[in-house]
């Protein structure tokens, strides 16, 4: 399996996750000219913007530490992006989340960034 296909497959596992735990899921793969986001849901009034990091072993760290500045400024300035576009409200409550994948496990790291783009 290449890295495309491998990263298809852990997004569709967390999204089957989610989906389990009351989350309903409002897009994948969300891309802009500003980046990407990997699943888009809605939960508890929330539209939640979540990445997907997906390690077979932490030798190169966890998951969460591939989710750096540079990749949260890209994911909130995705996310306005988002939020403009499909008429919601600048004070629409939304959160970043981080779910961490492993070959056993998905942590979903609620609130794992605050926003940090270079627009609103």
């Amino acid at each position: 399996m290449n890295t495309h296909e491998l990263g298809t497959t852990q997004e569709q596992r967390v999204a089957d996750w989610m989906q389990q735990r009351g989350f309903y899921i409002v897009e994948k793969n969300f891309r802009c000219k500003f980046g990407e986001i990997d699943l888009i849901a809605k939960k508890d009034g929330y539209l939640i913007f979540v990445e997907v990091k997906y390690r077979s072993n932490e030798q190169y760290g966890a998951p969460r530490e591939a989710v750096d500045w540079r990749k949260r400024q890209r994911i909130s300035n995705a996310a306005v992006f988002y939020l403009k576009r499909y008429g919601y409200s600048m004070e629409h409550p939304c959160r970043f989340d981080v779910a961490e994948v492993s070959q056993d496990s998905i942590y979903l790291m609620e609130n794992a960034f605050d926003y940090c783009g270079s627009f609103r």
